[in-house]
């Protein structure tokens, strides 16, 4: 659709039994025919097409009496699902104003924002007017701006290099986890992990080895875990799982293919194989936890267990 003036002054009609008369007066016409906008006029019982103005017939070019305004504004074959004439009128039959909607037109795929009501025709019928402005620069910019702010929102709760949640999102998610448990009285299951000797990576093969292998716990992790688990990396080389309904024995069945998985993991940099193994911790879910921090520190506990019993080891959290 193009906006400004009209280059062409195209002939305003009402079809019906005298098609060449101009819709009201000469001053209405000319008012009508510059606007920047499109305003039609269809019976509200047959659909069918009475009054286009010049800004209409630029963008659809004519149309023959008889039409359906489904015909010429969305060539299709039925009338539309999102005709608004139902919202036009009480249970009474009276018009009930004006209402103001968007959307994008199927054909030409642009935006308008359409104000469409319901009036007495020259000729006594009941008829829908609809004055349909085009905003798509407007529209696209607005939902532009929408798909940058959901990327920004997910790049500040996801880990870059893992594409993991990152901390902010797993504490974020898993408060949801925990009213919800604790509401409807179900279990969680936290892991912790750490790799072992991650330091010793960094500090001889350089910081982008140590990136290579944080990359593929990432990927081994999405892996591994269900789409209703949250799994995330906490801190430098720590990461965290949540498992929400699930039992001690499941979470601990987890545990122990994740580290089985990560000591078989073999990751090349460069000229160099690294095989990193992890240390791993499991606790349940408390009735006395108010807050994720007490649950996440009895698996801590049991991670720093396995540490002390040698390294890539799986240790639960006493419960009693």
């Amino acid at each position: 659709m193009t906006t400004g003036k009209n280059e062409h002054n195209i002939p305003v009609r009402s079809l019906g039994s005298e098609p060449e008369k101009p819709a009201g007066d000469a001053g209405l016409k000319t008012i009508l025919d510059n606007l920047d906008a499109m305003v039609y006029v269809a019976d509200f019982k047959t659909h069918e097409l009475l009054y286009m103005n010049a800004f209409g017939y630029n963008i659809l070019g004519d149309f023959q009496q008889g039409q359906k305004c489904w015909q010429v504004l969305q060539d299709a074959d039925s009338p539309c699902s999102f005709c608004t004439n139902h919202l036009l009128l009480d249970s009474s039959g009276n018009a009930t104003g004006v209402h103001v909607w968007e959307f994008q037109n199927t054909v030409n795929k642009r935006w308008y924002q359409c104000r469409d009501q319901a009036i007495t025709w020259t000729d006594g019928r009941l008829v829908r007017l609809e004055i349909a402005t085009d905003i798509t620069d407007r529209k696209n910019m607005e939902i532009a701006l929408l798909r940058a702010q959901e990327r920004a929102e997910a790049t500040s709760l996801q880990d870059e290099l893992t594409q993991l949640n990152n901390r902010r999102a797993f504490f974020q998610l898993g408060g949801q986890f925990l009213k919800h448990a604790k509401r409807r009285n179900t279990s969680i299951a936290a892991i912790m992990f750490d790799l072992d000797h991650f330091k010793l990576i960094n500090d001889t093969y350089g910081h982008e080895a140590g990136d290579a292998v944080l990359r593929e716990v990432g990927r081994l992790l999405l892996a591994e875990v269900r789409d209703s688990d949250i799994a995330a990396r906490i801190g430098g080389e720590e990461f965290a799982v949540l498992l929400p309904e699930s039992s001690q024995e499941h979470a601990m069945e987890l545990a122990e293919r994740l580290r089985n998985t990560l000591d078989g993991l073999k990751v090349r940099y460069k000229q160099t194989m690294l095989r990193p193994t992890a240390s791993f911790g499991v606790a349940m879910l408390s009735p006395d936890d108010d807050r994720l921090e007490s649950l996440l520190s009895r698996a801590d506990e049991a991670m720093y267990l396995s540490k002390a019993d040698g390294r890539n080891r799986v240790h639960l959290f006493p419960q009693f």
